[in-house]
């Protein structure tokens, strides 16, 4: 049976990958992104996020099989704050009612390893709150005092923090709407491309994210993650951070985090 799917950051990365395995196992997808995209749209606005939700209900017809959020930025400013946080959630929201018209919905956002480390206890607490602006200041204070970097992070371990708050909600598992995420360690596209441009800046990056599995992770690794956890076949796992990372979870924490 076909089925329908909604993603969102489909021109590149991760999300093209997964539109990809989508599409050749015969189901259809929405994709979003700020072009060349099925819905072309600015997820770090208000009005670019609900003319993605009104143009994927209008494509999709009131029904969708599952919603999948890949867009995300990697910056050291507040525009990783309102896309990969509330871009993420705005869309998810927005579209639920129609997960939860389908016979068999499935949900799944893209977290990261990043979600673990030091985040931005203001921006956190303002992102859970649902107030953006306050957390797009306290953004802006961080990138003032050198703490930009910090602002990534910030933004995976909130939309973590929400996922596991949402999951278990009447709207969420009392729809039968399982909602996961999958968190990557360091993949090989276009958004960490400059990383390894700079040899300095990439062995920062294997220091804080060691991968001794495999190393680096292609972004077909991640998206067939999700396509799993998107399948009809996940009928019980709701709220699990999943991370595709070659062990650096496992390495960072230790055996005591689990």
């Amino acid at each position: 049976m076909t089925r329908k799917i909604a993603v969102s950051g489909t021109a590149s990365g991760i999300g093209k990958a997964l539109a990809g395995l989508l599409r050749a196992q015969g189901d259809e997808v929405i994709g979003i992104d700020l072009k060349d995209a099925d819905v072309c749209a600015d997820l770090s606005t208000p009005e670019g996020r609900a003319l993605a939700v009104e143009s994927v209900l209008g494509m999709c017809g009131g029904v969708l099989d599952g919603v999948v959020a890949c867009a995300g930025v990697s910056t050291f400013t507040t525009l990783t704050v309102r896309v990969n946080y509330f871009g993420v959630t705005a869309m998810l929201e927005g579209l639920r009612p129609a997960l939860a018209a389908a016979p068999a919905p499935r949900a799944a956002v893209i977290g990261s390893i990043s979600g673990t480390k030091p985040a931005v206890p203001e921006v956190v607490r303002a992102c859970l709150d649902g107030l953006e602006e306050e957390a797009v200041e306290s953004g802006e204070r961080a990138v003032e005092r050198g703490d930009g970097r910090m602002l990534y992070p910030s933004s995976k371990s909130a939309l973590a923090q929400w996922l596991r708050r949402v999951c278990v909600t009447p709207e969420w598992a009392g729809c039968g709407i399982p909602l996961n995420a999958v968190a990557p360690g360091v993949v090989l596209t276009p958004m960490s491309d400059p990383l390894f441009a700079d040899e300095e800046m990439r062995k920062a990056m294997d220091a804080a994210v060691p991968m001794p599995l495999n190393g680096y992770a292609e972004p077909e690794v991640v998206a067939e993650a999700l396509r799993w956890l998107i399948s009809p076949a996940n009928s019980h796992m709701s709220g699990q951070v999943v991370y595709v990372d070659g062990g650096a979870e496992a390495t960072l924490r230790g055996p005591d985090v689990y």
